[in-house]
């Protein structure tokens, strides 16, 4: 019998690997997109083995409309994988950044994912009246929602909020047999960088943070851009659905020792000198 899985924000990136990936290990998926273009486009790449689902992960009628498609194709099975991976963030310095734009990054990479796991969470082993093992949800955190580096604390934050929900529903779930896993991915190439590169900037330069901000976008991006392939997110995303005893977090991240274990080791205060004197943070 086929394995079903619904992965969000399939457009590009991480989500289309992980689209892709799961097809290739016979897979049935739910690429949730935004717009039809880019569910065309799945639909002419993987055929049959995919069936595009619209809805915005901020949009809780378009969430429901698409949950009850999907158990329509089910025909009475459950589902066995959820990828919550749309994502978004903007960045800037606290100080000045409008909290309506850091807002809307915490209703689309942590409230999204609470939204779509309600909904869906019925069709992964909650409903009784589904035959089938119970599902696994996976959630695609991020080295940020771990380690929070300077200039990104919207994204840093919303994705420690998405750790700390996947700790907690994997709780709470128990009681279900469903699993949540969460992977978090250092940088990984994708679009992303291009829209970082695009970002505007210019209305930090009257802050003190001008300079600094423009060094770290620089760095950030160029270091992005030698990440790894998404291809790799997504083979470990097919490993937390399907291997028997999974992690209960993965962390999938080029040049592993500087950008994961010693940060994770070392004192705090320490990064944070490093960090400084990296990107010219100096006191005033």
């Amino acid at each position: 019998m086929t394995d079903h899985a619904v992965i969000t924000g399939a457009s590009t990136g991480i989500g289309r690997a992980a689209v892709k990936t799961l097809v290739q290990h016979g897979w049935h998926v739910f690429p949730a997109v935004r717009k039809q273009a880019d569910a065309d486009s799945l639909k002419q790449e993987f055929g049959d083995k995919v069936t595009p689902v619209l809805f915005d992960v901020t949009d809780d009628a378009a969430i429901a409309r698409a949950a009850a498609e999907v158990r329509s194709k089910l025909g009475g099975q459950t589902l066995k994988g959820l990828v919550n991976n749309a994502g978004m963030g903007n960045g800037g310095p606290l100080l000045h950044q409008p909290v309506d734009e850091i807002r809307k990054t915490f209703e689309v990479n942590a409230l999204g994912a609470v939204r779509v796991v309600q909904a869906f969470a019925p069709l992964m082993g909650v409903d009784k009246a589904l035959t089938g093992r119970p599902g696994r949800i996976v959630n695609i955190t991020s080295v940020a929602g771990r380690f929070a580096p300077p200039f990104l604390g919207d994204y840093a934050m919303s994705k420690h909020a998405l750790e700390a929900f996947t700790d907690s529903l994997r709780r709470e779930l128990l009681m279900y047999g469903i699993d949540v896993i969460a992977i978090g991915p250092g940088a990984v190439v994708t679009p992303i960088w291009d829209k970082a590169e695009a970002a505007d900037i210019g209305r930090y330069a009257k802050t003190d943070y001008a300079d600094i901000v423009k060094r770290f976008r620089d760095w950030f991006i160029e270091d992005g851009r030698k990440g790894l392939r998404p291809e790799v997110i997504g083979e470990a995303v097919y490993t937390a659905l399907s291997t028997a005893k999974p992690k209960v977090r993965y962390a999938v991240v080029p040049q592993k020792l500087k950008n994961w274990t010693l940060p994770m080791l070392l004192p705090k205060r320490m990064v944070d000198k490093a960090l400084a004197k990296q990107l010219g943070i100096v006191r005033k």
